[in-house]
């Protein structure tokens, strides 16, 4: 049933990111100040968008780890997590891009661009730290409690716009941004394709996660025996 449902899912983002490629090189119009560099902002901001409903996700299964100790919410925690952890590089590094082309500068230690920056440390730190603890519960809890503190940087990020002064600009979907409706729904519709690669990238490292796990009880097994 997971194998079907992935690859439904699968084909699904394919056929929208097709359908989303056609609409922003063809259909839609370069931007009047930044031309056609402006595009990448069809992946900039829903990678951002995903990835904080990434991270949303594995702190919630986080914390329902701690509450039941059913290592099944900490097998999800760290799935999501690695695929939080590619979208929120994809995120970083298409803004850098953009910045490049618009601002002239690839990096500037503003508030926003440091706590994203912070942010994919956190959970680059958060993947790092499993890696170095054998026993599996004490992983899962040590993990969730750190998974937990992360999170506290993701509304630093979000109104870190509102609360400094930046370099980045103001949010075109919210506040006071600015943006061509056509624009808007290509930035959603895009969402929509990530969010499915999201979920289909989540499942798969699950399955991989429930195999390790299965894999670690065998050898404890032998060694006991």
């Amino acid at each position: 049933m997971r194998e079907k449902l992935i690859y439904l899912l699968g084909a699904a983002a394919a056929i929208l990111l097709v359908r989303n490629l056609y609409v922003m090189l063809t259909i839609l119009p370069d931007e009047a100040a930044q031309g056609m560099i402006y595009r990448i902002m069809f992946f900039h901001i829903p990678a951002w968008f995903t990835a904080g409903i990434a991270v949303m996700i594995s702190g919630v299964t986080s914390a329902l780890y701690l509450a039941t100790g059913k290592l099944r919410y900490d097998a999800i925690s760290v799935s999501v997590t690695e695929v939080a952890v590619a979208f929120l590089c994809m995120g970083l590094f298409t803004g850098m891009i953009w910045a490049r082309i618009i601002w002239g500068i690839w990096w500037t230690w503003d508030a926003r661009l440091t706590s994203a920056l912070i942010l994919v440390l956190l959970y680059s730190g958060y993947l790092i730290l499993r890696e170095g603890i054998s026993d599996p519960t004490q992983r899962a809890k040590i993990s969730a409690v750190f998974n937990i503190f992360a999170f506290a940087d993701v509304p630093i990020v979000w109104y870190s716009i509102e609360w400094f002064r930046t370099q980045h600009p103001a949010p075109v979907l919210r506040g006071s941004g600015q943006i061509d409706p056509s624009m808007k729904s290509t930035i959603y519709w895009n969402w929509l394709a990530l969010l499915l690669l999201m979920v289909v990238f989540v499942l798969l490292r699950l399955r991989q996660e429930e195999m390790r796990r299965e894999l670690d009880g065998l050898r404890r097994l032998a060694h006991a025996v």
